[in-house]
Order: structure tokens, then sequence, then C-alpha cells
């Protein structure tokens, strides 16, 4: 596999490199690792497995809750869904692996903040299925790339999502309709990311195409912040008097004088 060129996030791929076992602690989410592998994440912006698997009505809540209180503690949760018949081993790992990328998404965004590791920390889900941290960072670094291709503008990401009228004759599919539908003007695609009990990232992909076609609103981008223009050079807090040199030949014939009449 080709590594990415300009790493994510540094620190995660050093972790990768020592095999740490630990949570990776951002700004906008975290990242679980055992071995170096990234076996969860998640993050304020996306939605958890839990919304993903009882949204869509493949889970019932009760059930999810009774696999929380009889192995979190454990740290067995996906295990304890599956052998007790709930979930199949596919549905749990696609739906697990595509809550970890959808939060690794968010979690790996540009920081401005610390990013801490507490080694020997883990999530109460249990592992499912190990990723490579340069499967993760890769796939973030394309994700990247496809919504600014296909919408460059990031304003509506968090913005409340305000549709606009159709043209005629304009079409769109089945899962973008639910998407307009449940916009009410002031929900944004994270909210309807866990109104519809779908990932995060393919909702904001969702709302990009929408933006690109005309149908959802785009803010305008921020003013820049006006340039102050040069710093004038620093002046000094007193200003010394200028005094001329004395002459020294002058003060050394005085003293001279004053020496003579002693």
């Amino acid at each position: 596999m080709t590594a990415v060129a300009t790493p994510v996030s540094p620190m995660l791929v050093r972790l990768a490199a020592e095999k740490a076992t630990g949570a990776l602690l951002r700004d906008h989410g975290t990242l679980y690792l055992v071995d170096g592998r990234v076996v969860h994440a998640e993050s304020p912006a996306a939605p958890g497995v839990d919304v993903l698997l009882t949204t869509g009505g493949r889970l019932p809540r009760e059930g999810w809750d009774e696999a929380v209180d009889r192995a979190g503690a454990h740290r067995a949760v996906g295990r304890f869904l599956v052998d007790s018949g709930r979930l199949h081993d596919g549905e749990l790992e696609i739906c697990h692996l595509g809550a970890v990328f959808d939060a690794a998404f968010f979690a790996l965004s540009p920081t401005s903040g610390p990013t801490r590791f507490r080694y020997g920390v883990g999530h109460w889900f249990g592992t499912v299925r190990p990723v490579s941290a340069e499967a993760v960072e890769r796939e973030t670094v394309r994700r990247r790339e496809l919504l600014d291709a296909v919408w460059p503008y990031a304003t509506v990401d968090s913005a409340p999502v305000v549709p606009r009228p159709a043209a005629p004759g304009q079409t769109v599919g089945a899962r973008q309709r639910a998407l307009l539908a449940a916009a009410d003007g002031e929900r944004t695609p994270a909210d309807l990311a866990r109104l519809l009990g779908r990932p995060a990232f393919h909702t904001l992909l969702d709302v990009r195409r929408l933006a690109a076609a005309g149908l959802v609103e785009t803010p305008p981008e921020p003013d820049p912040q006006p340039d102050p223009g040069p710093v004038p050079p620093p002046q000094p807090l007193l200003a010394a008097p200028q005094v001329a040199d004395p002459d020294i030949a002058l003060l050394r014939r005085l003293r001279d004088a004053l020496e003579a009449h002693l």
C-alpha cells in the first residue's frame, strides 16, 4: 500500500509504528488503537454505531441497551451482539467499519488544539476488525478531496441546510429527497445524519451535491480579516537628548590649570 505523502496526523503515524495501544484524543474526536491499529473511533460530529443500527431499524434500542449493560464492562459489546443472535458477523463488521471511517474523518480534521494519547485506554465496544492507521489516513484524505471536487464550499458542512426550489424538470434520488424533506432550515448536516441514521460524511456529500445543483443554499464565506498594514517601527520610550561629545583637549587643559593652583 502506498503511504500518505503528508500525514494527516504525524502522532497517529508514530503510534502505529510503535504498535501502541490506547486512545488518541483530538479536538473533534478520538481514535482507539490496539497494537498500532485503529479498532474504534468516535466524534461528536458523527453518529455512533448505536444510531446507525437503531435508527435504521436493524436493531431495537432495547437490544442495544442490553448489550451495553451486559458486555460494556468487558469491552465486548460487538461480540455480544453477534453471539446473542442480534446481528450477523458481516452486518456488524460493515456497520462498524463505516462508523470508524466516518468518525475518523472528523477526528482527523485540522485542529489547533493539543493532540494527546492515553496509553492503555480501551473502548467499551470492543474490537471487531482492526484497520491500519495508513488506511484510515488515506481514506480521510480521499474523502476531503471528494468533498472539494463536488462543491468546494465548506460552509455548507456546518450551516443549517436550507432547501431551494428545484428548477423545472430537475429531479433528485430517493436518498436526497429524504434529506431535503428533513431539512427545516435549522438542522445542520450533523443533525440530519443523526435524525436519518446515516453516516455523517455521506450526509455531507449529499448536501454538497445538492448545493452544487442549486437545491440547497450555500452560505457566504466569512469575510477575511482586514490587513492591518505594515507595523510601524518601535519608538523609544524616552528619547535621550542629543549631547555633543566634549572637547577632550579642553577638559585636560582645565584639569592641568586646576592642579597647578593646588
